[in-house]
């Protein structure tokens, strides 16, 4: 069966680090981009970084750019993000989620599979 599970949110300072976890189960991965997305309370959820089918090409929302990074394992099925100087605007749930594209892609419509979130909660 296809599914993403994430894992590693949690409540934290701002400043602190995070690192989300996605693992995979079935046949969509490593031949799939991937994306994480966030959607805070009352606010549509926005794509925060994509990543093409090897890692090749990532693209980030800007107000995350030189803080977040983005990366993948397939021959383990994980996609990672790496949340550095976390800020309070960083609260949200996380999602990541995988592209019908082989590219890297910010049309959420492109998205095939979608994991349940993870809560991250970053205090002032």
């Amino acid at each position: 069966q296809d599914r993403l599970v994430e894992s590693g949110g949690g409540l934290v300072q701002a400043g602190d680090s995070l690192r989300l976890s996605c693992v995979a189960s079935g046949r969509m991965f490593s031949n799939n981009g991937m994306g994480w997305f966030r959607q805070a309370p009352g606010k549509e959820r926005e794509l925060v970084a994509s990543i093409s089918w090897n890692g090749g090409n990532t693209n980030y929302l800007d107000a995350v750019k030189g803080r977040f990074t983005i990366s993948r394992d397939n021959a383990k099925n994980i996609l990672y993000l790496q949340m550095n100087n976390l800020k309070p605007d960083d609260t949200a749930v996380y999602y990541c989620a995988a592209s019908r594209l082989a590219a890297a892609t910010g049309a959420m419509n492109m998205y095939r599979y979608w994991g349940q979130g993870t809560q991250v909660t970053v205090s002032s």
